[in-house]
């Protein structure tokens, strides 16, 4: 009998217990950027915030990541590999991180399921870009 769950171990541990969801109010979470993309094929959507710390040597880093996804089993893990992926990276490794990397930590997703992890990936570098931007003098571009 062919297995009925087309998900590595990795995808339904992530779906199941997902790390750094935001239960509740996310207005709770003190974000410095915060990006939100969605599929309007799927249906998927995706909110991620984060907060921003400097290191004794001026890099920047994310130092805390959460997130909401309304979304499907491969949208839930994707997004939380992708916090576990992005937490303590500095803002410049975390904004190249991809959606084969999704990908590849999570062990693989079925075909159709692949544009989950490429959600996740935009709605980061919307959150970097957003914090950027924020903290950017005014005028400056």
């Amino acid at each position: 009998m062919k297995n009925p769950w087309a998900y590595t171990e990795t995808v339904k541990e992530h779906f199941l217990n997902p790390r750094n969801f935001l239960m509740g109010d996310e207005t709770k979470f003190k974000a410095d950027g915060e990006g939100i993309v969605g599929n309007p094929i799927c249906g998927d959507q995706m909110l991620i915030k984060i907060q921003v710390k400097t290191r004794e040597n001026g890099e920047e880093y994310i130092s805390d990541i959460g997130w909401k996804t309304y979304g499907c089993a491969s949208a839930i893990a994707s997004t939380s590999a992708l916090s576990e992926l992005a937490k303590n990276r500095t803002l410049e490794d975390a904004d190249k991180i991809s959606a084969k990397e999704i990908c590849d930590y999570l062990g693989g997703l079925p075909e159709h399921k692949f544009h989950c992890s490429v959600l996740g990936h935009q709605a980061l570098h919307k959150a970097i870009k957003n914090y950027q931007e924020k903290k950017a003098p005014e005028g400056a571009s």
